[in-house]
């Protein structure tokens, strides 16, 4: 049994939801699970209550939400009533109160004016902050896929989260990490308040991680260090998160990302990296 480590969230987003990734998860330091209202078919709560039995209490859950079933789909939506009732049935689904719930890709029904944009997020975030005041939850934040649209639409009179997650790693994007870093200036939220999500841009198997050594990013020596690993590593520092929710089914791949955290960054290439993606973001005219 390895020592508690918080900066690594088990990510259950293409999860098959078995007991032996939990059990291994505990066993090399992880306790932290992220989940959502809609993964798995809207079953993921149920899903997880029965493949953890026993189990959850020894974990610190957080879920989402902002999607809900419609026709065999899913629509979004910010009604603070349809919010609450997620809520209370994931308490329900999961047989005790998450952690913390995000309110889920809030950007998804961000339309209309300003002042209709702002009011509808700011409703949404006092529902759910509602939500924990209430005991429903031990906390409140945001999850936001795409966060350009947030910071403008924050000031004084919008809830303070307790956490926001965004997007991470090497092909976040340059607009991406911008916004992330501004979205949290405007909430004074510090990296450890900070998730960041997909550090490996959906899928750590994609032909580009044999193709680009990401252990440039990490500072010397880093023999042993895999290229998968180096990805994860340099995600911290894109944006600078506290933790990162990443999803696997393998307790040998999740062993390799614990094993990850042993190594810094090499802040001077990460710094000629975001230089380079606003540069094609933004190149200078001839």
């Amino acid at each position: 049994m390895r020592e508690r480590d918080p900066r690594i969230v088990l990510g259950l987003h293409r999860s098959r939801y078995e007991r032996r990734i939990l059990t291994s998860a505990l066993e090399l330091g992880v306790d932290a699970i992220d989940t959502s209202f809609n993964y798995h078919g809207f079953s993921a709560h149920t899903a997880l209550a029965a493949a953890g039995r026993g189990l959850l209490p020894r974990f610190r859950l957080s879920t989402k939400v902002g999607f809900f079933p419609a026709d065999g789909q899913a629509e979004h939506s910010l009604d603070p009533d349809r919010l609450r009732e997620a809520v209370e049935q994931s308490n329900r689904d999961l047989g005790r109160a998450p952690d913390l719930v995000f309110l889920h890709n809030p950007e998804r029904s961000l339309t209309g004016s300003s002042a209709a944009v702002q009011d509808s997020l700011g409703t949404a975030c006092a529902a759910v902050e509602r939500a924990a005041a209430e005991g429903l939850c031990g906390g409140w934040g945001i999850s936001s896929w795409d966060p350009r649209p947030l910071p403008g639409l924050v000031d004084g009179t919008l809830p303070r989260p307790d956490a926001v997650m965004v997007r991470a790693g090497l092909l976040a994007g340059i607009d991406a990490l911008e916004a992330s870093e501004a979205l949290a200036a405007r909430w004074d939220l510090k990296p450890a308040h900070l998730w960041g999500m997909s550090p490996f841009g959906g899928s750590a198997t994609q032909p580009l991680w044999g193709k680009l050594d990401p252990r440039v990013f990490i500072q010397e020596p880093h023999d042993g260090l895999s290229a998968v690993q180096a990805t994860f590593r340099a995600a911290y520092w894109l944006p600078l998160v506290g933790r990162i929710a990443v999803g696997t089914d393998s307790p040998s791949h999740l062993g390799k990302l614990v094993d990850a955290l042993r190594y810094e960054a090499n802040a001077d290439n990460l710094c000629t990296y975001r230089r380079l993606l606003r540069e094609q973001r933004d190149p200078q005219p001839l």
